[in-house]
């Protein structure tokens, strides 16, 4: 029986609930919410499967211990005391970050040479800004806990897309607002400003039992004790997506549907996604069940001129009422005022989510009629 500790999936401040389900559903828990992500007991098998598997977690940490500490001496002592050999390896190099609040301890640079200097000289690691792993050291009522980060790289960096638009979803955000939006991956998808494809992508690969972090590489990699058979054996090998064609991505700039075809091609579901060069007046459904239309249009806030928006809104809300009847909507924007100008029937809205320095929300319909 391997050790437990608390594992942390971070979530994007407002998604909480919403990674919660997810992992709820591939069996993870029981499950504690709080601020910034969820929480809960389990392994190192654990980890690797939530990195692997999970499509709405930034990123995955692991809470490895700790100790009361009131005064840098004793900070000193008790870093050179812990366990660092059981999860880091003398030969990978490790970068610490420290915090402190509401602590006796109150000199982040200080207690971070403490640390570093415990690292260094007990366990024999280099200590280096670029290390490819990441000791997390938090300060906080007298007490310093570790944390490791499991993923290295953030998980929404699934090693497919190269091609990106000025301002890009991220693939966990947009798996979490298509799960908000009652997606579970059967039911066909349709975004009429594509962008760079993220949603057609997303919705394909959770189609497709594509696991997100399939083709990436991730810090616990480099952990001491790591089991590459292991591993490799959850991994396993992925499926591969037949047609037909069910996720479409549509945009009236050229460059984002050559970015869209090139990234779902890295992503292995070119079989089952479609996309092409248009405007939101020649949007049509495409034949077969509705589903859903998923949409991240331009705010105003990085990429556009606000006033001419709402004119764009209004098209849209318009091709979608006139054209959709049985499919569902989901819109993403930060702009109450832009929602609103589509005249679709939004449900109450959900909490705003923290993307890119703006707040946006998500704006959800029932079947449209």
């Amino acid at each position: 029986m391997e050790n437990t500790f608390e594992i942390f999936l971070a979530a994007a401040p407002g998604l909480e609930e919403v990674l919660a389900e997810e992992a709820a559903a591939l069996g993870f828990g029981p499950l504690e919410v709080v601020p910034g992500g969820v929480s809960f007991q389990g392994g190192w098998s654990d980890v690797w499967r939530a990195n692997v598997c999970l499509r709405g977690a930034g990123r995955i940490l692991a809470r490895i211990g700790g100790f009361p500490v009131f005064h840098l001496a004793q900070l000193d002592k008790r870093a050179r005391k812990f366990p660092w050999g059981e999860v880091l390896r003398a030969d990978v190099p490790v970068k610490v970050e420290v915090t402190c609040r509401r602590s006796k301890i109150y000199h982040a640079g200080a207690a971070s040479e403490r640390i570093v200097r415990a690292i260094t000289e007990e366990l024999g690691a280099e200590v280096a800004d670029n290390a490819p792993v990441r000791i997390l050291a938090r300060i906080e009522d007298n007490f310093c806990g570790f944390s490791v980060d499991t993923s290295g790289e953030a998980l929404h960096k699934r090693g497919h897309k190269e091609a990106v638009g000025k301002a890009p979803m991220r693939e966990t955000l947009a798996a979490l607002f298509l799960r908000q939006c009652g997606y579970d991956g059967a039911e066909p998808v349709v975004d009429p400003m594509c962008g760079s494809g993220t949603f057609p992508i997303e919705a394909a690969e959770w189609a497709s039992g594509l696991m997100p972090g399939r083709s990436r590489a991730f810090a616990f990699e480099q952990f001491a004790g790591f089991d590459a058979g292991a591993f490799a054996m959850l991994r396993g090998t992925s499926a591969t997506p037949e047609g037909p064609v069910r996720f479409y991505g549509f945009d009236r700039d050229a460059g984002a549907i050559r970015m869209s075809e090139a990234n779902a091609a890295r992503a292995g579901v070119s079989a089952v996604t479609q996309f092409a060069c248009q405007p939101i007046s020649a949007l049509e459904p495409p034949e077969g069940p509705p589903g859903l239309v998923m949409v991240n249009p331009p705010y105003g806030a990085r990429i556009g001129n606000k006033k001419l928006l709402y004119g764009l809104y209004g098209s849209l809300g318009q091709v979608l009422k006139e054209r959709f009847a049985g499919w569902r909507v989901g819109l993403v924007t930060s702009e109450a005022g832009l929602a609103k100008a589509t005249g679709l029937p939004f449900l109450p809205q959900g909490a705003p989510v923290s993307f890119g320095g703006l707040k946006v929300r998500l704006h959800r319909t029932n079947a449209l009629r």
